[in-house]
């Protein structure tokens, strides 16, 4: 019985914290987000929804931000969302 319930609360343990890393928000520094409020980019049309953990095809640009290598972005349907560069990955959305 002992070891039944070790075994269950180490599965419990192992679980919830698989959860909390699936939920790992990203601090975004405020200049980057200055940064890409003030680029006049065109958008581009992406069909789906953009939101945060959305993967952008190689067929979207982009832009890079200077001194920030961690963080790309987008204008995309009309909104601006910062991606990660190595990923393509939606980090935020911004606007």
């Amino acid at each position: 019985m002992k070891t039944l319930v070790i075994s269950a609360v180490a599965l419990f343990l192992s679980l919830g914290g698989a959860a909390v890393a699936q939920t790992t928000t990203v601090v975004v520094p405020g200049e980057v987000k200055t940064y890409v409020l003030k680029q006049e980019t065109p958008s581009v049309t992406f069909e789906g929804d953009v939101a945060v953990g959305t993967a952008l095809p190689d067929t979207v640009e982009v832009h890079t931000i200077p001194d920030q290598p961690d963080y790309g972005y987008v204008v995309v349907n009309k909104k601006r969302v910062l991606v990660n560069p190595k990923t393509r990955t939606v980090i935020e959305v911004v606007q």
